[in-house]
């Protein structure tokens, strides 16, 4: 029989709250620290692909996605914490936002070891990796690939090749040849029992939402669509907000815009979008005008007022509504629209514990 991985949902965990709580403090460090070599989106690639081709790209050219099998639940505990551990001294790092790095660490290794759930009457403890829905086992997993990856990231970069990674996805775009490229994938095998690499080499591939291709020495980059996709979009006709269903046809656009090499690679996916929309209920006026309705705020007409909520302030914002029209209605100032916002006090206690 196949071996099972659990998903579960950790939104009620007891260690939820500290996990975020930590990964708010480190994984700005970590991003800092990568910003070279990862990224978060496709928009990112196409525009680390369109620089390097300018020179590198040849006919030739292989395009390589790597995957790292099961990386959230292969990294033993231990390494893991202790990869955070190394990122701190790499930066030199005493404390973070007044907690000493011990602290850190000691409250890192506590959330980590502390994984249970339940299932048919049974409770289980994770020994090895971290939850998948915990915010701190993404940053522990990605100082671990960080450390991993360092010498692979200088072969290929004095190879002239071109390396990135989004947390267990490796791209890489460099001029060897594909039975080279293959062995050294093989050796890259051997750095760490825990991690397992599978590779795809082509002259075309897909790496996120973006499809590349070597066209005889050409770059041609698209938006890539899943062989699962089904064009199921918000319906139009459900309650959401306004807003949020008119963000859907301009943010589609605008990624077709960016990633969409040639002009009829465009066109095509904006009439595949079109289509998507319609069968969704879109009106047309919507479809064919997005970029209309993404308008700027405008703060000469809008006054933003923000309060720190507390349980005798639940009534604040319609008693200041009612004053305001009271005492401006027939001023000038009554052309501003006042738009009231409440931020929770900052409390260490509230931030790390559940109730």
């Amino acid at each position: 029989m196949d071996s099972l991985r659990p998903i579960i949902s950790g939104l009620r965990h007891p260690t939820i709250k500290i996990s975020k709580f930590l990964d708010n403090l480190l994984r700005p460090l970590f991003n800092d620290v990568a910003k070279e070599t990862t990224i978060d989106s496709g928009f990112e690639l196409v525009k680390h692909v369109e620089k390097w081709s300018q020179e590198k790209l040849n006919p030739e050219t292989l395009f390589c996605t790597i995957d790292v099998v099961d990386l959230y639940t292969m990294i033993p505990q231990i390494e893991g914490i202790l990869s955070l551990r190394r990122m701190l001294d790499y930066l030199n790092k005493k404390q973070v936002n007044g907690l000493k790095v011990e602290t850190l660490i000691r409250s890192s290794r506590f959330v980590m070891q502390n994984n249970y759930f339940s299932f048919d009457g049974q409770f289980y403890h994770q020994i090895r990796g971290g939850a998948m829905g915990s915010p701190l086992t993404l940053t522990m997993a990605n100082c671990y690939m960080y450390f991993f990856e360092r010498p692979i990231v200088r072969q290929v970069k004095n190879s002239g090749g071109l390396y990135l990674r989004y947390i267990d996805d490796l791209f890489i775009t460099i001029n060897w040849p594909q039975q080279h490229l293959l062995k050294q994938i093989e050796r890259w095998n051997q750095f760490d029992e825990n991690i397992k690499l599978n590779s795809y080499i082509h002259r075309s591939t897909s790496f996120l939402d973006l499809s590349v291709e070597n066209q005889n020495g050409s770059l041609i980059t698209k938006v890539y669509h899943k062989p699962s996709y089904e064009p199921y979009y918000l319906p139009f006709n459900s309650i959401h907000p306004m807003h949020m269903k008119k963000n859907i046809p301009f943010v589609m656009l605008l990624r077709a815009i960016r990633y969409c090499s040639s002009f009829n690679l465009f066109i095509s996916e904006r009439e595949s979008l079109r289509m998507a929309l319609l069968l969704n209920r879109y009106p047309d006026s919507i479809i064919s005008n997005p970029c209309e309705e993404a308008r700027q705020v405008d703060y000469d007409k809008n006054l933003f007022i923000h309060f720190t909520y507390c349980t005798n302030m639940r009534t604040f914002p319609i008693r200041f509504h009612t004053l305001w029209s009271k005492y401006f209605s027939s001023s000038p100032i009554n052309d501003i629209s006042p738009v009231l916002g409440a931020r929770n006090v900052l409390n260490l206690q509230r931030q790390l514990t559940i109730r």
